[in-house]
């Protein structure tokens, strides 16, 4: 029986699986890498930990598997999590994160360009995205800039590492790198007026459609990793834009947010429309002939983390008892409000400099009563990306929920009751492993298309109602949430400012 292998970098570490061809997990494995912190907002990571990491998840996934013979490989990554890279494919330094937000300087130049590609990312490059951190790179590196021979999103430096061909998604060019699919391809003029006239040369030869076929798995990879059978990579991408394949397909209406460390929202529409408070409408990102849309919040379940196991003190293994106290509380009346900023915002604000906070505490403030505040605060930031979506015409009519999510029963409840609508939460597998292995079954001709692939591989769902009386409760903590974003905005802006904060 051949199988699918399935490849999965998330932020904290390589996630691989084995499906069968009927969409059945048969084995899984995950190893850990390290990020770096070298300055508030700074985030980095060593693209030899990917490697080495999704050698050893794979390996563990194909032993548990029963290592059947492999048809297809498909990859993917978080974005933009940008690898700079010699001739020989060996990093000069480490990668900028997707969560890096050094490059806000960077950002706001491409908005004063206007030209006309940024139209289809509302007149901007996010601070995250690839374009700005080379320009950043130009700027405060300029011998490393000079000395990349290749600039490349993780997804493509994986696909490299596998096939040996610099091969980038057409996903990932069309999000993260303004590429246009129905214009001139790589927009040469823009990266010039920005000072990277020679950023294309950088980056991958060749654009390819997810789900396409790329080439073979190479010999040293397949010896690495221990692949047996053809093992066709195929063009993967975004991990959170991936996940509409892995819920069944992507209707007009349908929202997948992906919920971990960061909350990542995507939906694809049939006509375009250009607010300027999502990022988007992509052409041809995902679907050819469809237009992609996404919004995210850059902390949320991190916002958890930080305040049950930093602020709080709470071992991760005694996490359970802090959220079950938390969850015994009514919503709203312990009297705070946390901002879910702690690493900028996404969307729809666009300001990577706003910070965190935490409004109305007293001395008689409980760490159960912190930690609700820290989930309302992420669930409030969730309703404000909703909100965006349908203010700007883009239709909401299912909302799916997966990730990390899934275990915290306080956070998803509270995510229902705030957006005041039932919300679907995937259950099983790991929903990216799951899109990957769409891709491999449509890429090596299981499938016709993506869509059939995606009808057949449809996940559990388990439906989560809001609680009548939250949702009322909730309305007026949204708005002092809104009202304490805007009140709260220039002092962060000068809190952000360079020489600020511990480890400047």
């Amino acid at each position: 029986m051949t199988a699918f292998l399935a490849l999965d970098l998330g932020t904290e570490g390589a996630r691989a699986a084995v499906y069968s061809v009927e969409g059945s997990p048969m084995g899984a494995g995950d190893a850990s890498y390290p990020t770096s912190f070298p300055r508030p907002g700074w985030a980095e990571q060593d693209p030899d930990d990917w490697w080495r990491a999704s050698v050893h998840a794979a390996r563990q996934a194909l032993a548990e598997a029963g290592h059947p013979p492999i048809a297809g490989v498909a990859v993917a990554t978080t974005a933009s999590t940008v690898a700079v890279l010699d001739r020989q494919g060996r990093p000069l330094r480490p990668a900028l994160l997707w969560m890096d937000g050094r490059a806000g300087e960077e950002s706001a130049l491409t908005a004063a360009t206007g030209h006309p590609v940024l139209r289809y990312s509302g007149g901007c490059d996010a601070v995250e995205w690839l374009v700005p951190k080379a320009m950043w790179l130009a700027r405060h590196e300029p011998g490393t800039y000079r000395a990349a021979a290749r600039i490349a999103e993780a997804v493509d430096y994986m696909v490299w590492r596998l096939t040996g061909r610099w091969v980038a998604s057409r996903m990932n060019a069309v999000c993260k790198s303004n590429y246009d699919p129905r214009g001139a391809g790589s927009p040469h003029d823009l990266y010039a007026s920005l000072g990277i006239g020679d950023l294309a040369g950088k980056l991958p030869d060749e654009v390819v459609p997810v789900g396409d076929p790329v080439g073979p798995l190479g010999a040293p990879a397949r010896e690495e990793l221990g692949v047996t059978g053809p093992a066709v990579v195929v063009s993967g991408g975004i991990d959170a834009h991936l996940s509409l394949l892995a819920i069944g397909g992507a209707p007009a209406g349908r929202v997948s947010i992906v919920c971990g460390t960061s909350n990542a929202f995507v939906t694809e529409i049939d006509e375009p429309v250009f607010p300027p408070t999502v990022w988007g409408p992509y052409p041809d990102a995902l679907h050819t002939g469809r237009w992609l849309v996404e919004g995210g919040q850059v902390s949320a379940g991190s916002v958890l983390a930080w305040a049950g196991e930093r602020l709080i003190g709470r071992p991760r293994a005694e996490l359970g008892g802090l959220i079950k106290a938390a969850a015994a509380l009514p919503p709203v009346e312990h009297g705070l409000i946390v901002l879910d900023y702690f690493m900028g915002n996404r969307t729809p604000l666009r300001d990577p400099r706003l910070r965190g906070a935490v409004l109305g505490l007293t001395l008689a403030s409980s760490p159960e009563q912190v930690y609700r505040a820290a989930v309302e605060g992420v669930a409030y930031g969730t309703r404000q990306v909703i909100d965006s979506f349908t203010d700007g015409g883009i239709a909401v009519d299912e909302v799916y929920l997966s990730g990390g999510i899934r275990h915290n029963e306080l956070w998803l409840q509270t995510t229902a009751d705030v957006l005041g609508r039932p919300v679907h939460l995937v259950t099983g597998d790991n929903l990216t492993l799951r899109a990957c292995s769409v891709l491999a079954a449509a890429g090596t001709g299981r499938h016709a298309s993506l869509a059939e692939a995606a009808a057949q591989y449809a996940p559990r769902v388990r439906t989560v109602e809001p609680v009548a009386g939250h949702v009322a409760a909730y309305r007026g903590g949204y708005a002092d949430y809104r009202a304490a974003t805007a009140a709260t905005t220039e002092i962060s802006h000068r809190l952000s400012e360079p020489g600020r904060g511990a480890g400047s």
